[in-house]
Protein backbone atom coordinates (compact mmCIF):
# COMPACT_ATOMS: atom_id res chain seq x y z
CA UNK A 1 0.00 0.00 0.00
CA UNK A 2 0.93 3.61 -0.56
CA UNK A 3 2.00 5.91 2.09
CA UNK A 4 -0.38 8.49 2.93
CA UNK A 5 2.25 11.42 0.90
CA UNK A 6 2.13 10.24 -1.93
CA UNK A 7 -0.06 11.54 -5.21
CA UNK A 8 -0.82 9.59 -8.75
CA UNK A 9 -1.60 12.42 -12.00
CA UNK A 10 -3.24 10.91 -14.51
CA UNK A 11 -2.86 11.72 -18.12
CA UNK A 12 -4.96 10.97 -20.71
CA UNK A 13 -4.63 10.57 -24.51
CA UNK A 14 -5.97 12.12 -27.47
CA UNK A 15 -9.56 12.83 -28.15
CA UNK A 16 -10.98 12.28 -25.14
CA UNK A 17 -10.85 14.16 -21.13
CA UNK A 18 -9.79 12.65 -18.00
CA UNK A 19 -13.05 10.98 -16.98
CA UNK A 20 -11.32 7.70 -19.06
CA UNK A 21 -9.43 7.05 -16.04
CA UNK A 22 -12.21 7.17 -13.67
CA UNK A 23 -11.27 3.27 -12.89
CA UNK A 24 -7.90 3.64 -12.27
CA UNK A 25 -8.21 6.02 -10.20
CA UNK A 26 -10.78 4.31 -7.75
CA UNK A 27 -8.75 1.67 -8.19
CA UNK A 28 -5.76 3.25 -7.14
CA UNK A 29 -7.32 5.74 -4.48
CA UNK A 30 -8.40 1.94 -3.01
CA UNK A 31 -4.29 0.80 -2.96
CA UNK A 32 -3.64 4.43 -1.04
CA UNK A 33 -3.09 6.97 -3.41
CA UNK A 34 -4.01 10.42 -3.30
CA UNK A 35 -5.12 10.49 -7.19
CA UNK A 36 -5.67 13.52 -9.15
CA UNK A 37 -6.50 13.46 -13.08
CA UNK A 38 -5.07 16.42 -15.28
CA UNK A 39 -7.13 17.26 -18.42
CA UNK A 40 -5.96 19.27 -21.04
CA UNK A 41 -6.55 20.20 -25.40
CA UNK A 42 -5.16 17.41 -26.90
CA UNK A 43 -6.19 18.44 -30.32
CA UNK A 44 -6.30 22.20 -30.34
CA UNK A 45 -3.08 22.49 -28.52
CA UNK A 46 0.50 22.03 -28.88
CA UNK A 47 2.98 20.07 -27.00
CA UNK A 48 4.83 22.90 -25.04
CA UNK A 49 1.45 24.83 -24.21
CA UNK A 50 0.06 21.37 -22.87
CA UNK A 51 3.17 20.95 -21.11
CA UNK A 52 3.29 24.03 -19.52
CA UNK A 53 -0.65 23.36 -18.06
CA UNK A 54 0.78 19.82 -16.67
CA UNK A 55 4.20 21.80 -15.24
CA UNK A 56 1.48 24.04 -13.51
CA UNK A 57 -1.36 21.53 -12.44
CA UNK A 58 2.35 19.71 -10.98
CA UNK A 59 3.34 22.60 -9.14
CA UNK A 60 -0.19 22.87 -8.02
CA UNK A 61 -0.72 19.28 -6.28
CA UNK A 62 0.46 19.36 -2.41
CA UNK A 63 2.68 16.20 -1.06
CA UNK A 64 6.50 15.20 -1.17
CA UNK A 65 5.97 12.15 -3.47
CA UNK A 66 4.11 12.45 -6.75
CA UNK A 67 3.81 9.95 -9.22
CA UNK A 68 2.66 10.34 -13.18
CA UNK A 69 0.94 7.81 -15.27
CA UNK A 70 -0.15 8.33 -18.96
CA UNK A 71 -2.04 6.53 -21.60
CA UNK A 72 -0.84 7.38 -25.14
CA UNK A 73 -0.37 11.17 -26.06
CA UNK A 74 -0.60 11.88 -22.33
CA UNK A 75 2.77 9.87 -22.05
CA UNK A 76 4.43 11.87 -24.47
CA UNK A 77 2.90 15.25 -22.67
CA UNK A 78 4.43 13.62 -19.37
CA UNK A 79 7.84 13.40 -21.01
CA UNK A 80 8.26 16.84 -22.66
CA UNK A 81 6.93 18.22 -19.51
CA UNK A 82 9.80 16.25 -17.44
CA UNK A 83 12.55 17.73 -19.89
CA UNK A 84 11.24 21.87 -19.52
CA UNK A 85 9.68 21.52 -16.00
CA UNK A 86 11.68 19.26 -13.83
CA UNK A 87 9.78 18.79 -10.42
CA UNK A 88 12.12 16.62 -7.91
CA UNK A 89 9.07 15.60 -6.15
CA UNK A 90 8.41 13.17 -9.32
CA UNK A 91 9.55 9.77 -8.13
CA UNK A 92 8.13 6.76 -10.72
CA UNK A 93 6.16 7.20 -14.10
CA UNK A 94 4.30 5.00 -15.78
CA UNK A 95 3.41 4.83 -19.65
CA UNK A 96 0.54 2.93 -20.79
CA UNK A 97 0.59 2.57 -25.03
CA UNK A 98 2.47 6.37 -25.70
CA UNK A 99 4.07 6.06 -28.91
CA UNK A 100 7.58 7.41 -27.66
CA UNK A 101 9.65 6.04 -30.85
CA UNK A 102 7.01 7.19 -33.28
CA UNK A 103 3.50 6.87 -34.48
CA UNK A 104 3.06 4.72 -37.97
CA UNK A 105 -1.00 5.15 -37.80
CA UNK A 106 -0.72 8.88 -37.07
CA UNK A 107 2.04 9.46 -39.60
CA UNK A 108 0.12 8.17 -42.29
CA UNK A 109 -3.46 9.81 -41.55
CA UNK A 110 -1.49 12.91 -41.26
CA UNK A 111 -0.75 12.44 -45.14
CA UNK A 112 -4.26 12.51 -46.16
CA UNK A 113 -5.59 16.06 -46.29
CA UNK A 114 -9.33 14.63 -44.59
CA UNK A 115 -7.58 13.15 -41.72
CA UNK A 116 -5.02 15.34 -40.97
CA UNK A 117 -6.78 17.33 -38.48
CA UNK A 118 -7.71 14.89 -35.93
CA UNK A 119 -4.35 13.90 -35.08
CA UNK A 120 -4.11 16.91 -33.44
CA UNK A 121 -1.31 19.88 -32.48
CA UNK A 122 -0.08 17.52 -29.90
CA UNK A 123 1.21 14.31 -31.70
CA UNK A 124 2.06 16.63 -34.54
CA UNK A 125 4.71 18.65 -32.75
CA UNK A 126 5.55 15.58 -30.97
CA UNK A 127 6.35 13.55 -34.22
CA UNK A 128 8.21 16.38 -35.55
CA UNK A 129 10.90 17.40 -32.44
CA UNK A 130 13.40 15.36 -31.10
CA UNK A 131 13.00 12.99 -28.24
CA UNK A 132 13.19 14.82 -25.30
CA UNK A 133 15.65 14.09 -22.24
CA UNK A 134 14.54 12.53 -19.57
CA UNK A 135 15.89 13.03 -16.14
CA UNK A 136 18.31 9.98 -14.68
CA UNK A 137 16.76 10.95 -11.16
CA UNK A 138 12.97 9.45 -12.12
CA UNK A 139 12.24 6.09 -13.04
CA UNK A 140 9.88 4.82 -15.83
CA UNK A 141 8.24 2.25 -16.47
CA UNK A 142 6.56 1.00 -20.11
CA UNK A 143 3.51 -0.79 -20.32
CA UNK A 144 2.10 -1.84 -23.82
CA UNK A 145 -0.09 -4.30 -25.41
CA UNK A 146 -0.64 -6.87 -27.76
CA UNK A 147 -4.16 -7.54 -28.42
CA UNK A 148 -4.09 -5.64 -31.71
CA UNK A 149 -7.99 -4.74 -31.51
CA UNK A 150 -8.28 -0.60 -32.70
CA UNK A 151 -8.68 1.83 -35.09
CA UNK A 152 -5.71 1.16 -36.01
CA UNK A 153 -5.97 -1.94 -37.57
CA UNK A 154 -7.68 0.50 -40.53
CA UNK A 155 -4.33 1.72 -41.70
CA UNK A 156 -2.21 0.21 -43.78
CA UNK A 157 1.05 -1.45 -42.46
CA UNK A 158 0.32 -0.94 -38.85
CA UNK A 159 3.64 -3.05 -37.09
CA UNK A 160 2.96 -5.86 -35.19
CA UNK A 161 2.55 -6.88 -32.56
CA UNK A 162 0.92 -4.11 -31.17
CA UNK A 163 -2.39 -2.94 -28.90
CA UNK A 164 -4.68 -2.03 -32.11
CA UNK A 165 -3.33 1.57 -32.72
CA UNK A 166 0.46 2.07 -31.07
CA UNK A 167 2.97 -1.25 -31.88
CA UNK A 168 4.87 -2.15 -28.98
CA UNK A 169 8.09 -0.99 -31.10
CA UNK A 170 7.23 1.85 -30.72
CA UNK A 171 5.92 2.58 -27.17
CA UNK A 172 10.10 1.64 -26.44
CA UNK A 173 11.75 3.92 -23.83
CA UNK A 174 16.00 4.08 -23.99
CA UNK A 175 16.95 3.63 -20.60
CA UNK A 176 13.29 2.88 -18.84
CA UNK A 177 13.27 1.23 -16.29
CA UNK A 178 10.98 -1.31 -16.75
CA UNK A 179 8.69 -2.40 -19.36
CA UNK A 180 5.91 -5.31 -19.92
CA UNK A 181 3.49 -6.36 -22.88
CA UNK A 182 0.27 -7.33 -21.62
CA UNK A 183 -2.67 -8.94 -23.70
CA UNK A 184 -4.73 -5.80 -23.89
CA UNK A 185 -5.85 -3.30 -26.60
CA UNK A 186 -5.04 0.74 -26.64
CA UNK A 187 -8.29 1.38 -25.38
CA UNK A 188 -8.65 -1.71 -22.60
CA UNK A 189 -5.91 -0.39 -21.05
CA UNK A 190 -8.25 2.08 -19.38
CA UNK A 191 -10.50 -0.63 -17.96
CA UNK A 192 -8.03 -3.13 -17.07
CA UNK A 193 -7.42 -4.49 -13.55
CA UNK A 194 -4.45 -6.06 -14.82
CA UNK A 195 -2.85 -2.86 -16.13
CA UNK A 196 -3.55 -1.29 -12.73
CA UNK A 197 -2.35 -3.54 -10.74
CA UNK A 198 0.85 -3.66 -12.66
CA UNK A 199 0.78 0.16 -12.65
CA UNK A 200 0.82 -0.03 -8.98
CA UNK A 201 3.51 -2.82 -8.76
CA UNK A 202 5.86 -0.49 -10.81
CA UNK A 203 4.67 2.84 -8.78
CA UNK A 204 5.43 1.14 -4.94
CA UNK A 205 8.65 -0.88 -6.18
CA UNK A 206 9.99 0.76 -9.64
CA UNK A 207 9.38 -3.05 -11.67
CA UNK A 208 6.42 -4.23 -13.04
CA UNK A 209 5.23 -8.28 -11.73
CA UNK A 210 7.24 -10.59 -14.68
CA UNK A 211 5.72 -13.80 -14.25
Amino acid sequence: MAGNRETVILVHGLWVRSLVFFLHQRWLTGKGYTVRRFSYHSVSNGLRQNAEALSNFIAATKGDCIHLVGHSLGGLVILATLARHPDPRIKRIVLMGSPIMGCHAATVMARLSWLRSIIGQTLKDWLASPRPPVPSSVEIGILAGDFGLGLGRLIPGLPQPGDGVVSVAETRLPGAADSIVLHVSHTGMLISRLCDNQVAAFLESGKFIHA
